[in-house]
C-alpha cells in the first residue's frame, strides 16, 4: 500500500469503532430497559463483572479513540497554520489519555470494590 492511502486505516479504524460503540450502546440501553439493577450495590456488582467490565473498558477505548481519529481529521483539514494544528492536537490528545486513565481507573476501583 503506498503513503497516498494511508488515511484509509484511519477511516476503517474509525469505522471499526462506530460498530463497537453503536452495539455496545445498543446492550446498555437494552440493559437499562430491561434488566437494570436495583440500588448502588448491585450496579457495583453488575459492572464489576470481568465480561461486563472489559467491555466497558472496550467502550471507553472505542469512543476515545472514535474521537481522537474525528477530531485529527477535521483539525487537519480545516487548521492549516502547522504550530495551531500541533498545539490542538497535543492538548485534544493529552485530554483524551487524561480521560481514558480516569475512566480505567473508575473501572478498576469498581472491580476492586
Amino acid at each position: 500500500m503506498s503513503r497516498k492511502a494511508s488515511g484509509l486505516k484511519a477511516w476503517a479504524l474509525q469505522r471499526l469503532t462506530a460498530v463497537y460503540v453503536g452495539l455496545f450502546s445498543l446492550y446498555l440501553l437494552l440493559v437499562l430497559l430491561f434488566a437494570a439493577p436495583d440500588g448502588y450495590a448491585a450496579w457495583r456488582a453488575w459492572l464489576g463483572g470481568p465480561l461486563v467490565s472489559v467491555a466497558m473498558l472496550l467502550f471507553v477505548l472505542a469512543v476515545l479513540l472514535h474521537a481522537w481519529i474525528g477530531v485529527r481529521d477535521v483539525l487537519i483539514d480545516y487548521v492549516h497554520p502547522i504550530a495551531i494544528r500541533a498545539a490542538l492536537l497535543g492538548a485534544i490528545g493529552l485530554a483524551l489519555v487524561a480521560l481514558g486513565l480516569w475512566a480505567a481507573q473508575a473501572l478498576i476501583l469498581v472491580r476492586l470494590a
